[in-house]
């Protein structure tokens, strides 16, 4: 029998094209790098769309457009280095699991769980909650907060920059506790010879002076939690009495941006069916209130609830995304700035070459801790009964954890593995797969198209940004 020896033929790497500033790019799947195609490297991508070549032929094809043999094979050679075209058999790659022992970095205290607002969407109270704070502590006490902190220390290993987040309920209900919580881990972590910087989540109700003026000394970042002007986010963030908070919360804000300028402060929108004008919150929040920073987000909740935002609303949601996004193009390019966190994030995460394992930090390098000292996944799971890793005071259940994450690994997620933006998505929210599916590591596919669609928007940003003003693009290195 005669077997025949076929040359090894190239192909194309996995990847997504897009166009950009009249440029040709490909998006690396698996390594989360953007390559510009250009001269030979454009006609070798362009000969490989129709079907595989071997190196002979791509040469003689090549050697008739006028290219060396030599040149022709140096970009091969780098083209094959850098995952655009394989010349073998391909087949998908993940990251690995993590040790058991893989260091945490960030802690999330829920000083309380309780709160002074009645948000009709909220995911700790609503009709979808999961969480049960039935003979709980309603606060966490000091001794808790530091055996937290001591768990932080100890399970950090290696780590030199940590960080603790104080969440709520409405965090500052228990302000004392997240000031000697500072002071303490401040000073622990010295001790240790490491740092740990600080963040909080608040509703803006009870801040004061004294409150700003800690907040700015410590350098601690601030999430205020605002859905627009007064008319959009009284609709759903009101007192127990059914007040809207607006009132109360924007004089307080601003005090807290006059006098807070050691760190970020952002606002957090939640979207739901009622809350969805895009640009009239953006341009309110940032234009009259003097936020530096807007993040927005859909509502948590199952289908069938009337506050969630889904379909058609989306879809509207999602072209004032693409017209925000633009306008940061414009002033990136410009060299100015502009306010609008989520494409910001995004870009951020394609310039750095992300390519996750995980959707989010949880149960990997975060932990969230529960007023009696529980310890899950991340804030959202604290006081569920899903998601659980032990506790601040026999120590964190290092079996849970790693059954998680092996659970939740993108390559446990067979409905993401042919999926171009795996890297950057990794299947999305835990919780929200809970809510909405009853299980944390269930793909929401029906938003899939979506994601997708924003990913590509924003490596055409980042291309046309990276043609124009590159230099905008060197203040993502140092973060």
């Amino acid at each position: 029998m005669v077997v025949e020896t076929i040359a090894a033929a190239y192909h194309p790497g996995e990847h997504h094209y897009f166009e950009s500033g009249g440029k040709q790019f490909l998006y690396l799947v698996p390594s989360g790098a953007v390559f510009g195609l250009s001269g030979l490297s454009q006609e070798i991508y362009s000969l490989l769309q129709s079907c595989p070549l071997s190196g002979e032929e791509l040469s003689m094809e090549l050697g008739r457009r006028g290219y060396s043999p030599t040149e022709i094979q140096v970009t091969l050679d780098e083209m094959v280095d850098f995952d655009v075209l394989s010349s073998g058999i391909p087949k998908k790659t993940f990251p690995k699991v993590p040790e058991k022992t893989f260091p945490i970095q960030r802690i999330v205290l829920n000083t309380t769980n309780q709160c002074n607002l009645a948000c009709g969407y909220c995911y700790e109270y609503s009709d979808d909650k999961i969480a049960s704070t039935k003979d709980k502590p309603k606060f966490m006490t000091d001794s808790i907060a530091k055996a937290a902190i001591e768990t932080l220390m100890k399970e950090s290993a290696g780590r030199s920059s940590l960080h603790v987040t104080f969440f709520g309920g409405e965090t500052l209900l228990n302000y004392p506790l997240m000031r000697d919580s500072v002071q303490y881990a401040t000073a622990r972590a010295k001790e240790a010879g490491k740092t740990v910087d600080f963040s909080l989540t608040t509703n803006a109700t009870l801040l004061t002076e004294e409150i700003a003026d800690f907040l700015a000394e410590n350098r601690i970042g601030v999430t205020v939690s605002i859905d627009g002007d007064k008319e959009l986010h009284d609709r759903m963030r009101v007192f127990h009495n059914g007040k809207g908070s607006y009132d109360i919360i924007a004089p307080k804000i601003k005090m807290l941006l006059a006098r807070h300028r050691t760190n970020s402060i952002g606002a957090r929108v939640t979207l739901s069916e009622g809350v969805r004008e895009v640009r009239r919150i953006y341009d309110h929040l940032t234009q009259e209130l003097g936020f530096d920073g807007v993040g927005f987000a859909p509502v948590t909740a199952s289908p069938d609830r009337l506050y969630h935002i889904g379909g058609h609303s989306m879809d509207k949601v999602l072209v004032e995304f693409e017209e925000l996004a633009w306008e940061y193009r414009d002033h990136a390019i410009k060299g100015g700035r502009h306010y609008f966190t989520n494409v910001e994030d995004t870009i951020k995460e394609i310039h750095l070459g992300i390519s996750k394992a995980y959707t989010c930090g949880a149960g990997l390098g975060l932990l969230g801790v529960g007023t009696t000292g529980e310890l899950a996944a991340c804030h959202r799971f604290v006081d569920s009964p899903v998601a659980q890793m032990g506790n601040v005071i026999d120590g964190v259940n290092h079996e849970a954890r790693h059954d998680f994450l092996e659970k939740h690994h993108i390559g446990a997620r067979t409905d993401c593995h042919t999926c171009w933006v795996r890297g950057l998505c990794a299947g999305g929210c835990y919780h929200e797969s809970y809510i909405k599916h009853g299980l944390t590591d269930a793909s929401n596919l029906t938003s899939c198209d979506r994601i997708r669609g924003w990913i590509d928007l924003c490596l055409r940003i980042y291309g046309e940004i990276g043609i124009k003003n590159p230099k905008f693009l060197e203040r993502f290195d140092d973060n």
